[in-house]
């Protein structure tokens, strides 16, 4: 079941999400929330049935799939060789109701006769464990239950129950809806509850994508990218994962399978900033609640890199015995190990992450803010303190440490922006403290970082190798443009790191091995890196052909094979999607020059 090149539509509400492959099957599903029991889990499996919500046609000849325009709302088209064509349409709830946000872990389906007089089976069959048990089915009038041992899940329809559990076919003579989510009632006519909430989910998507801040050129693509993003927000608490699955190799059959259904600071950070960028600030709003509770939950300042997306700090990781994996590329991994690891960097991702706050004069919280500068101080303390000890790096090596440059230069980043929060509050003492801290971790970088035979910034402290993640020093303002040494930086990392039209994250040997696919947000950094050297014309045409590798939904992965151009890693990451966003506002002409 798994397509190739993950063609796969994503909806969502900020509460649940879906993927859907291009026959209109939902072949990944996680309730009830977004790293939850992946209840559809076919992605991970060979058995084409088995843990999906398919609806089939006999002797089908072609599919298509569009959104609605600037929305989560998936429609797809699916037509039999006899020129019968049924419209399968899905939507997450996602509106204002009360007053207050309704976003329930449901999916709506609709499944609409558009020609001839189609004959359909549609087979619901959730797995739950993680794969390993088929859950008890019962039945009402006008729905199913599948009974789970820690949750249970109602399908309310005006489709034939019959038929639903006996897996029989029936003609399509009118529309036919789902509701599948909790185990509670639909005291409604199951039509009229589909139609009006996929008005008001429509109404509200629209609206949202209207207040976006988007660059002339490149609309529909930055559009598509934030609308996922926003999918990738678990709204109640604040946390944003960094993709939606789990275990999609970043390579075939490397075993570099990971759990991606939690909240990395680091990542975060740079969503964060993207969304700021073209408008969104309640969202950020929303995350620095949360990673300010997880500073207070830190009793000795230390902070992990990875948190689960109600602040568990506990996110052992298991592999599953009961999904072989993408295309049977195990293992299936169920937890990520990263929340051990030391990733000196999350100290400094905070601060940038709570940075704009104090400069945004759109949100009022200025006694909120005297505290939010307290609680940062104590994390710039923590930044300074670990500075310059070993640790895994932004690549979470699982078996190797040492003072990465990347975690050292974002230490420095939390003192540097310490002292310009403090110079908006009128906190002239502590400007004083904060840049000569600056000022000492700058000098010591620069001094051990700097690699004079390879003319550039290196990985690690008194190392030899090149990081992409270097590329980086000029938005995070360690460098400035017109510094000769991030030009010849990033001549170096293009050199060495570029294969065609793509980046590599570094090409030694790690736990794994060599890497064999390229980063994507790499590229997105190398194409700033060029804007900001003035190589526009060059940066514009790598963004064009990285814009010809996303899939036919406009989304992206994590990785992408050199050879092929096919998308490789977890789905949709957000890494991916921040660094086209950024890439096309660096490079679109401007609205006034366009019109």
């Amino acid at each position: 079941m798994a397509d190739r090149n993950l063609e796969l539509g994503v909806i969502g509400n900020c509460a649940i999400s879906a993927l859907i492959d291009s026959s209109g099957s939902i072949v990944w599903s996680c309730f009830p929330r977004l790293d939850g029991d992946p209840v559809f889990c076919a992605l991970l499996r060979d058995n084409s049935h088995e843990g999906a919500f398919t609806v089939e046609m006999k002797d089908v000849a072609s599919s298509t799939q569009r959104y609605v325009d600037n929305s989560a709302v998936l429609e797809t088209l699916v037509t039999d060789s006899g020129g019968n064509t049924i419209e399968i349409l899905d939507y997450c709830p996602r509106f204002l109701r009360f007053g207050r946000m309704f976003r329930p872990p449901t999916i709506m389906r609709r499944i609409r006769p558009v020609s001839g007089r189609p004959i359909v089976t549609v087979r619901i069959k959730p797995r739950m464990a993680n794969g390993s048990m088929i859950p008890e089915i019962t039945r009402g009038s006008n729905h199913m239950r599948f009974v789970g041992p820690r949750q249970v899940l109602r399908v309310t329809t005006n489709a034939p129950i019959a038929y639903l559990l006996e897996e029989r076919s029936f003609r399509l003579g009118d529309d036919v809806w789902f509701v599948l989510g909790p185990d509670e009632s639909v005291l409604e006519d199951v039509r009229d509850v589909g139609r009006n909430q996929l008005e008001a989910t429509l109404d509200w998507w629209h609206t949202w994508v209207r207040g976006l801040s988007i660059p002339f050129e490149w609309q529909e693509a930055v559009i598509r990218s934030a609308i996922t993003l926003k999918m990738c927000n678990f709204e109640e608490t604040g946390a944003i994962v960094a993709a939606l699955t789990t275990s999609i190799p970043e390579a075939p059959n490397t075993e570099r399978n990971w759990d991606y259904r939690y909240c990395w600071i680091r990542d975060s950070f740079f969503v964060i900033r993207v969304l700021n960028a073209i408008g969104v600030t309640r969202t950020m709003e929303d995350y620095i609640r949360f990673i300010t509770d997880i500073v207070d939950d830190a009793r000795d300042g230390g902070i992990q890199p990875v948190y689960g997306i109600t602040r568990e700090s506990h996110l052992e990781e298991t592999i599953s015995p009961d999904l072989n994996g993408y295309r049977g590329m195990g293992p299936v991994r169920i937890g990520n190990q990263a929340y051990i690891q030391l990733q000196n960097d999350v100290y400094g991702s905070l601060v940038l992450a709570c940075t704009h706050v104090f400069f945004d004069k759109r949100l009022i919280r200025q006694s909120a803010n005297a505290a939010l500068f307290e609680q940062l101080e104590a994390i710039g303390r923590k930044a300074e303190e670990v500075f310059e000890l070993p640790d895994a790096g932004p690549w979470e090596l699982r078996t190797s440490a040492a003072i990465h440059t990347f975690s050292a230069i974002m230490s420095w980043a939390a003192c540097d922006r310490l002292a310009k929060i403090a110079a908006v509050m009128g906190r002239d003492d502590r400007v004083d403290r904060w840049r000569s801290s600056a000022d000492r971790l700058r000098e010591t970088i620069l001094k051990r970082a700097w690699n004079e035979k390879r003319k550039s910034l290196v990985s690690t402290f008194d190392g030899n190798e090149l990081d992409a993640s270097m590329l980086l020093v000029e938005p995070l303002g360690f460098l400035e443009a017109d510094d000769p040494r991030f030009r010849m930086t990033v001549e170096a990392i293009g050199k060495e790191l570029k294969r065609g039209d793509f980046l590599f994250r570094y090409v030694v040997p790690d736990d794994f091995g060599r890497p064999e696919a390229a980063f994507t947000i790499c590229t997105f950094w190398y194409i700033d890196a060029l804007v900001a050297l003035g190589r526009r014309e060059e940066a514009r045409a790598l963004f064009e052909t990285l814009l010809t590798r996303r899939n036919k939904h406009g989304l992206l992965s994590e990785d992408i094979a050199i050879a092929t151009g096919e998308l490789w890693g977890n789905y949709p990451q957000t890494y991916s999607l921040v660094g086209l966003i950024n890439s096309a506002i660096k490079l679109s002409m401007s609205w006034e020059v366009a019109s």
